[in-house]
């Protein structure tokens, strides 16, 4: 049962990881297509709030670098001084995979090899076209990862890397809301301005929601509309509502294939109830904020319920 720990605690942090790169790369992606903007570049707002949304403000001031796009898509990419950059994020990935490999495929340990392998051979970051051409490398590489997942054997490995991602994301859709309703427009902006707009059309970016959002409302582009769709569409694989439905169904899957079953599962199945009874418009009244800081603590602690159920180590 020790081993068996210690596997699915690398496959849960693999999956975990994979999905932490991807949304990293998305959301430098975002913001510097949100900066490029001739109308109004974002600057200093914008990669803030990218530090804000990832938990690595402190981290980034104890650099003593200035706030500027290229030392944050820099810090954010490259870094190894700190957990949270991409290369920080697929070197511990390719850590966790080697110690399952013989759980993986082929194809899915190519997509985590090769990923690694473009930050040691990435020298730096000169341009915003250099941090693009990089990104879009990671997310091929994370894409790749999970085409191979999906033809894997349906078993207990692709389970824990499944519900691992799905922790994961839950996570970083709702730090992504949380900073852009409350954080990043700035002061002497209106709510409903250019900024505003281009804004609320990065973090759509950012999710891969932009045509999800066409198809599922007819209006233009509105706040509260996009706050629905992250919140309490499940048509959308990033969404709260989405990650909240793969957890309790990926727990049931282990469940029966581990016969661990237990607190992990009654909070996951506890939070779906309560999600099937939200309604956006109801929690931007009573509290955006505190609803979205609410759902990350309990996340957090389904987390490391999870780590007790399957007694990780």
């Amino acid at each position: 049962m020790l081993m068996l720990s210690r596997t699915a605690a690398s496959l849960y942090w693999l999956g975990r990881y994979i999905e932490r790169a991807d949304f990293i790369a998305r959301l430098v992606e975002a913001t510097v297509r949100l900066d490029a903007l001739s109308a109004r570049p974002a600057g200093e707002d914008a990669w803030g709030s990218a530090l804000t949304v990832t938990y690595n403000e402190e981290a980034f001031a104890e650099t003593g670098e200035n706030l500027t796009a290229q030392n944050v898509a820099r810090f954010l990419l490259l870094d190894k001084t700190h957990p949270g950059s991409i290369q920080q994020c697929m070197t511990m990935a390719r850590n966790n995979a080697r110690a399952v490999r013989t759980a993986l495929t082929r194809d899915s340990w190519t997509a985590i090899n090769r990923a690694w392998l473009l930050f040691q051979n990435c020298a730096g970051l000169d341009n915003s076209a250099a941090t693009l051409s990089l990104i879009e490398a990671v997310k091929a590489e994370a894409q790749g990862f999970e085409g191979a997942l999906h033809r894997m054997m349906k078993n207990e490995a692709t389970a824990f890397i499944r519900l691992g991602g799905a922790i994961e994301r839950a996570d970083n859709s709702a730090r992504l809301l949380d900073v852009k309703y409350h954080l990043l427009l700035p002061k002497d902006e209106k709510v409903g301005g250019v900024v505003d707009r281009d804004q609320w059309t990065t973090i759509l970016q950012t999710v891969s929601a932009v045509t999800a959002y066409r198809w599922l409302y007819s209006e233009g582009l509105k706040p509260d509309l996009v706050i629905d769709l992250l919140m309490t569409r499940p048509e959308l694989p990033r969404s709260l509502a989405a990650c909240v439905e793969d957890t309790v169904e990926l727990l049931a899957i282990l469940g029966k294939r581990t016969g661990l079953q237990g607190e992990a599962d009654r909070m996951a199945r506890a939070r779906l109830a309560r999600m099937h009874k939200t309604r956006s418009k109801e929690v931007i009244t009573s509290g955006l904020h505190e609803y979205l800081q609410a759902f990350i603590r309990e996340n957090a602690m389904l987390d490391a319920a999870i780590a007790r159920q399957f007694r990780f180590v």
